[in-house]
């Protein structure tokens, strides 16, 4: 089994489990009455990681996506697999802030407010950066810089919905503006 295909059965697995969570939390939050909200966006935000996904195990399984190296073996950067691996370290530490609260939709329990603490007291979206990161770090470490930036603008496009409609359901914006205020 080649490094590439080590990475990419770790990647899948760590998205998989984080489906499973997701729907765990999210069944017990929508249970003590929480909403849901930017449900619109969400299946094409599935669409964009299972098709991200999908390239990336082309690469890795040797298809006309990869970047071949020495004998037709895909290369792999260490340092973009240490940046992807800070990333993972970045969303546990999202996911054990979050705890029941962490799910990959937008899900409000109503009177409670955002978590400040955990990587929350620098930013307020902490899991997209490491969204961000790691959409354009495992293709540079597979040596496909332009499927990085094809994703990475996808992506950016993505976020850009999926954060307005976040902020909106936390009242961030409110907040924001109270604070400039």
């Amino acid at each position: 089994m080649t490094v590439p295909i080590i990475v990419m059965l770790l990647v899948t697995a760590q998205r998989l489990s984080e489906l499973v969570i997701d729907r765990r939390n999210r069944a017990a939050l929508l249970a003590e009455g929480a909403q849901e909200h930017g449900r619109g966006h969400y299946p094409w935000m599935v669409l964009l990681h299972v098709g991200w996904l999908a390239g990336l195990w082309d690469a890795a399984l040797g298809g006309p996506l990869r970047t071949p190296g020495p004998a037709g073996i895909v290369p792999v950067e260490p340092a973009w697999l240490a940046v992807l691996l800070a990333m993972q370290a970045l969303r546990l530490w999202v996911q054990a802030t979050l705890g029941r609260r962490w799910t990959t939709r937008i899900v409000v329990l109503d009177g409670v407010p955002p978590v400040r603490t955990g990587p929350y007291r620098f930013t307020d979206h902490p899991n997209y950066l490491a969204v961000v990161v790691e959409i354009a770090a495992l293709p540079l470490a597979f040596g496909m810089a332009g499927y990085a930036l094809l994703f990475s603008l996808l992506n950016a496009a993505m976020l850009a919905v999926r954060i307005r409609a976040e902020d909106r359901a936390l009242g961030r914006r409110q907040e924001a503006a109270l604070r400039a205020g």
